[in-house]
């Protein structure tokens, strides 16, 4: 594994918004900002300018945020996850296997428009994991 878990928040459309309040907050800023609709990826109109993915930055603060896509549920409270950077599409296939087993699969473990190998997956003990391993 590379690095530590970042916290990943998911928002019901106003994610924007909250990372503009956390900028405001902490002091930091918001980086690699894309929305649904600057993505590769399959998007209804309503969509375009939800976030698929941002980050933000305060010194050693750092944490990934985005818009659940359309029709996807938020619950406050449970909106939060924690994302893991691995080194080989064997460890991540092995974590995947491993989690999936006993837990809740939310997304398949597949290759992205991202250029990396990812899935989500509710751990036994409710745990929300984003596995990645960028492909080189």
């Amino acid at each position: 594994m590379k690095g530590q878990a970042t916290p990943y928040l998911m928002f019901d459309g106003n994610a924007k918004e909250a990372l503009e309040y956390y900028r405001e907050v902490f002091g930091g800023e918001v980086i690699n900002l894309q929305t649904y609709g600057e993505a590769d990826y399959p998007t209804p109109p309503e969509a375009a300018d939800r976030i698929i993915h941002a980050q933000f930055k305060k010194d050693d603060l750092f944490l990934m945020a985005s818009d659940a896509f359309p029709g996807s549920p938020v619950t406050v409270g449970s909106n939060i996850s924690l994302a893991i950077e691995l080194e080989s599409e064997e460890e991540i296939q092995k974590i995947y296997n491993a989690l999936s087993e006993k837990g809740t699969v939310f997304m398949e473990l597949q290759d992205t428009f991202w250029g990396a190998k990812y899935a989500k997956v509710k751990d036994a003990f409710g745990i929300i994991w984003d596995l990645n391993h960028p492909k080189s």
